[in-house]
């Protein structure tokens, strides 16, 4: 699954990208893992507007967390018709601000070899967006959280040799529309279509993203043992079939 991601860019670039108000001073991190916080863009009366969030989407609902999934990736072509995601779907889409994000390839010969690193950036290294879902959930206690997930679909060209499955990439001409309460979600879900091929590049990168502990520019240096790309290496060993059905609460894959 789509399980760490990061945010470099600059805080003014991000901000001159999505268009909102706000002026944080959010630092660039690496590699950003599920139940922390993240940044987000969301429609507050008509604008725009950057919030953090907690990565791990938890529905209005669910009474103790601890009982439910940690729910970081939603499968495009199902959230508005789960019962967990629908109304999300229909009221609360967001966009959550990503220069790169990691995908491990498994390898030939089983569990001893460990899947390997890749990242997808932009060719020019520029900000982009997944298409995400959020939601606020109420404790007994008074408390609120406002979480986030991202939706996948299908992967690209490019991904397929690594993954089947890809975060949904928004192209800056469909943000307005993504956001907007007046969109449909029969019309939102037309949006949700794997990224363009010349959109990302891929880049084979060490094994020290791992460890959520290592957040520094060095995980996103080149792995010295990888002159192949996936395109000349040999093609990665069929995943087994899940061995409990998808109810599309959880991990996507």
């Amino acid at each position: 699954m789509c399980g760490r991601y990061a945010q470099t860019s600059p805080p003014e670039a991000v901000r001159e990208a999505f268009g909102y108000r706000e002026q944080p001073n959010f630092p660039p991190r690496y590699n950003i893992a599920p139940t922390q916080p993240v940044p987000v863009v969301r429609l507050n009366a008509g604008a725009p507007e950057f919030v953090l969030m907690r990565w791990g989407f938890l529905p209005g609902w669910v009474r103790d967390p601890r009982d439910y999934p940690l729910v970081i990736n939603i499968r495009g072509e199902s959230a508005r018709e789960k019962p967990s995601f629908r109304a999300a779907f229909m009221r609360r889409r967001c966009l959550m601000p990503v220069d790169g994000f990691y995908e491990w390839q498994r390898q030939a010969g089983g569990s001893r070899r460990p899947s390997e690193p890749w990242l997808f950036r932009r060719p020019d290294r520029g900000v982009f967006a997944f298409a995400s879902l959020w939601e606020s959930w109420h404790g007994a206690d008074g408390s609120e959280i406002d979480t986030v997930a991202l939706l996948t679909g299908p992967a690209n060209g490019l991904m397929s040799a690594i993954h089947e499955r890809c975060p949904v990439l928004l192209p800056p001409e469909d943000h307005a529309r993504w956001l907007a309460p007046e969109t449909s979600p029969d019309e939102a879900a037309t949006l949700l279509k794997p990224p363009r091929e010349e959109a990302l590049e891929m880049l084979a990168v060490g094994s020290a993203v791992n460890a959520v502990a290592h957040d520094g520019p060095e995980l996103q240096a080149p792995r010295a043992d990888a002159a192949a790309s996936p395109a000349t290496s040999p093609a990665p060993r069929p995943r087994r079939p899940r061995s409990t059905p998808d109810d599309g609460q959880g991990s996507l894959f």
